[in-house]
């Protein structure tokens, strides 16, 4: 490029500054341009986070990665897949320079991280592989999605849960869904720090899990004749279309593997002593009446539940140990809810039960259910945990309560030195409508929006400080009466599970609403490019603001 300047009646020394001028401009329109430092989006909100948006790091396509725990070497190469599933090539070194180090930190707490980004590179430090995993996942949420750079601003996180129980659900028995799936759904809790996932496997409508000691359960109890169409119950309208599936221990075994990769601890549901007609239709002989049972076709509540007899316990003992055997974690759920008394009222083995250990009523004949259950479970090394109505007559010595109807069956447990979740179905039931109902897909009722759930505190204003121990955390719940396909299954599960990591991971001074709505945008991009058919909260919001 050429300058001409015609000079002769410039002054010399304006003539000089002029050039200087020019040649300044010049210089600085060939620079490149800065590139964009973006502000950290993370969700859960780290429970402490510095930025400094004039310093950043380029983090490029093909970074090294070195591991110096081994606690850490696991999620080195799940990071190490990851990349490659993006489109990155990332290079696994075991000594020299690196641009994402993993550094061990006995000093912090088993699910803690930190997090540093410096001229360095990107520095991970825990003491166990949990905390090295919740540090990458805050690590890829901090990835675009269009480019294969990333340009970070030099941070410090120090992060940590505020909650051992961060957990979603997900119902299998109104509705089943695939193994493929079922991972997407526990890719997405890993991502957003979840750890526990609560795989509703038995119900009234169908019974979803492989057990080899009773094959009719999965030949019988897994198929329906049809399926209710919408809530046409009165009269009662069946679509005509059978209807079934169920997982196979190895499936279920994969499931269980792949979900340990991630952080992420499966608690199976088997229920007892209600919804259990699916069971009933395979096995007959385990109700109070004769019989014959069918596989429900509507939803809701049916009176026929499993008869207290020694066929039964034996039964669900046999059952349970071929669940214990698939799953390794810590808790097995025995549902105990909606179990109406009518059959056990009218059965003379029930009422001979009631005689023989010296029961008051029906209510302490559940009970006494429960409490044998337990201490099967107890003797195979495990927990037991129930919803809410496990209470009813008297709880088992060491049950832990999920507490749905409300938060009184979670107050009263903790009160009397029980362990509980917090699962209220006002904020923690992602089956009711999350926005006006006349813009939504059919759901079973009820009103819980992103805010509501963001906002619930999981321990209650009126549980006594000394007993705050005893809540482990919250869950919410997918049930999936409505929800026939995937793609609506991850409709109502987000963005609402966005704003329940928040409130089981943050602590109640780091969260802010409005913070929380401005980091949501990236967030959205991010379920974007995940495939995820999330439904906009942000876009619902300002429709109706424009009404």
């Amino acid at each position: 490029m050429r300058f001409i300047f015609r000079t002769n009646s410039i002054p010399s020394l304006m003539r000089n500054f002029l050039v200087l001028a020019i040649a300044i401009i010049f210089l600085a329109s060939c620079q490149p341009k800065s590139p964009k430092v973006i502000t950290p989006q993370i969700v859960p909100q780290p429970q402490s986070i510095d930025y400094n948006l004039k310093k950043h790091f380029n983090l490029n396509s093909r970074p090294i990665l070195l591991s110096e725990s081994d606690d850490a070497k696991e999620v080195m190469l799940f990071l190490h897949d990851y990349f490659k599933s993006v489109g990155w090539s990332s290079e696994l070194h075991e000594s020299g320079n690196a641009q994402i180090h993993f550094k061990e930190n006995s000093g912090l707490a088993k699910e803690a991280y930190s997090l540093t980004v410096n001229h360095e590179g990107v520095t991970i430090k825990a003491s166990t592989s949990k905390g090295f995993f919740y540090g990458t996942q805050s690590l890829i949420q901090m990835l675009p999605t269009d480019k294969h750079i990333a340009v970070l601003p030099y941070m410090t996180i120090n992060d940590a849960p505020r909650f051992e129980w961060r957990g979603l659900h997900l119902d299998v028995g109104r509705h089943f869904f695939p193994v493929d799936f079922v991972k997407k759904y526990i890719d997405l809790m890993a991502f957003y720090k979840f750890n526990t996932f609560h795989w509703h496997l038995t119900e009234d409508q169908g019974w979803r899990i492989e057990i080899k000691k009773y094959p009719k359960l999965t030949e019988i109890g897994s198929q329906r004749k049809e399926t209710i169409v919408e809530k046409n119950f009165n009269p009662y309208v069946g679509d005509g279309k059978p209807y079934g599936g169920f997982y196979t221990q190895g499936e279920i075994r994969d499931v269980v593997a792949y979900a340990a990769k991630r952080q992420v601890t499966i608690v199976p549901e088997i229920e007892m002593p209600g919804h259990s007609l699916a069971a009933l239709a395979a096995y007959p002989e385990l109700g109070c009446a004769p019989g014959p049972y069918e596989v429900g076709t509507r939803w809701g509540v049916y009176d026929d539940i499993y008869c207290p007899s020694e066929k039964t316990f034996e039964f669900l003992e046999d059952v349970l140990t071929e669940v214990i055997d698939l799953f390794p974690g810590e808790y097995i759920h025995i549902g105990g809810d909606e179990a109406p008394k009518t059959a056990w009222e009218k059965s003379k083995l029930a009422q001979q039960v009631i005689k023989r250990e010296g029961l008051k009523d029906e209510f302490e004949l559940q009970s006494y259910f429960i409490k044998r259950m337990e201490k099967f479970l107890v003797s195979k090394g495990k927990k037991l945990i129930g919803w809410d109505e496990i209470l009813e007559g008297g709880l088992a010595p060491d049950a832990t309560v999920m507490s749905w109807r409300g938060v009184a069956g979670g107050i009263e447990a903790a009160e009397s030195g029980h362990d509980v979740v917090m699962s209220p179905n006002a904020d923690m039931y992602f089956d009711h409508y999350q926005a006006d109902p006349a813009t939504q897909p059919l759901a079973i009722g009820g009103f819980t929006t992103l805010e509501s759930v963001y906002h619930y505190e999981p321990i209650p204003e009126a549980l006594d400080e000394k007993h705050h121990k005893h809540v482990l955390g919250a869950q919410a719940n997918v049930w999936t009466e409505y929800m026939k396909t995937s793609d609506y299954v991850e409709y109502m599960a987000y963005p609402r599970a966005l704003a329940l990591s928040e409130t089981v991971w943050t602590k109640p001074e780091n969260k802010d609403w409005n913070a929380f709505q401005s980091r949501m945008g990236h967030q959205y991009r991010l379920l974007g490019a995940r495939n995820v058919n999330y439904f906009d909260a942000a876009k619902d919001t300002l429709a109706q603001n424009n009404e």
